[in-house]
């Protein structure tokens, strides 16, 4: 009896000692990442690998630094089904305010809302390890099984928690790393991509356009009255505005359109595949839109009013990807003036 006690002593230290080798194998497989994709992608992919865990995400809270970092960034297919956003409030509900690993294999309704994109109704156990980011919980770290004993209340978390230590530190560096980034080619107000990367993807468009005979349009949008806003309600409120209409363009539009601030109050739209009358039905969504939803700016509304230049390949006079800004833009001037 004593040797078979002796046996299974062994063989559990063995197996913990292996589990808690590959804990180790996957933080060092992350430490040296600088960026979102490639950390998500790289710690999901070694834990559902090494622990053969079927189901692992990330939750991060809506709003935070993070989220809205990643928001920003092109997605991937582990990531499409590898990370959810949650609000702040319900999050923090469900881990009860805890910087603990919380593991359940009891009702799990109320934590579907943690699952990405509803999915995965049948698990029957899982357990949350909360991440940080400077001190502040900004979401978790999901594992799943179709096992309730998977994650059973009252296991061990020491070595999860420790992974979520880890991510959280990878998450910080990532975070400065990709901020760095993020403003390079990003304007600072709006979010929207600056002029310089708008230049640089028109005349990728340009050349593709060309290339495969496809239709490509361009609209130069400007503010009517913008002066007239910062001197009325000040320059806060300007800003205000400029940002509104930024998320409403970038709403409207596609995914497949790039929506650029191209300086001031400009903003320029590239629609790859888009005809004229495309994008002249595109224009009056968005004055349609505008006139219904003024700015509410603590109660007060502020009309939105633009005009609007389009010139797409194939118009007189555009040669080159230049050509097709410079006739927009001299469009949308002319369209001003007829406004005076």
């Amino acid at each position: 009896m004593t040797n078979r006690m002796e046996e299974k002593l062994v063989e559990t230290l063995k197996v913990n000692e292996e589990i808690a080798q590959k804990f180790f194998e996957i933080e060092v497989s992350i430490l040296s990442i600088l960026n979102f994709k490639d950390l998500f992608e790289k710690l999901l992919t070694e834990i559902r690998e090494k622990f053969g865990v079927p189901y692992v995400w990330i939750s991060m809270i809506d709003k935070s630094e993070v989220s809205d970092l990643i928001k920003t960034l092109e997605s991937s297919k582990i990531l499409k089904g590898g990370l959810n956003i949650i609000k702040k409030r319900n999050f923090l509900d469900l881990i009860e305010n805890n910087t603990k690993p919380v593991l359940i294999n009891g009702d799990l309704r109320p934590y579907y809302q943690l699952l990405p994109q509803g999915q995965m109704h049948f698990i029957r156990s899982l357990a949350i390890a909360p991440i940080t980011l400077d001190g502040e919980v900004i979401g978790s770290l999901n594992q799943a099984d179709l096992s309730r004993l998977r994650y059973r209340p009252g296991m061990d978390t020491r070595l999860l928690e420790q992974l979520a230590v880890k991510v959280s530190i990878c998450l910080s560096n990532v975070t400065a790393h990709e901020k760095l980034k993020w403003f390079a080619w990003r304007d600072p107000l709006t979010g929207l991509v600056n002029r310089r990367v708008m230049e640089k993807v028109l005349q990728r468009e340009y050349k593709r356009a060309l290339r495969y005979g496809s239709p490509l349009t361009l609209a130069f949008l400007d503010l009517d009255d913008f002066k007239a806003v910062n001197d009325k309600y000040g320059h806060d409120r300007g800003d205000e505005l400029l940002t509104y209409v930024a998320e409403v363009l970038e709403e409207l539009t596609r995914d497949s359109d790039l929506v650029s601030r191209y300086a001031g109050d400009e903003f320029v739209i590239i629609l790859p595949g888009t005809s004229t009358e495309e994008c002249l039905l595109l224009i009056q969504r968005l004055q349609n839109y505008f006139n219904r939803n003024p700015l509410d700016a603590d109660g007060e509304e502020i009309l939105v009013s633009v005009s609007y230049g389009i010139s797409s390949i194939g118009d007189t006079g555009v040669n080159d990807p230049h050509s097709l800004l410079r006739k927009a833009d001299q469009m949308l001037y002319k369209a001003k003036d007829q406004k005076m």
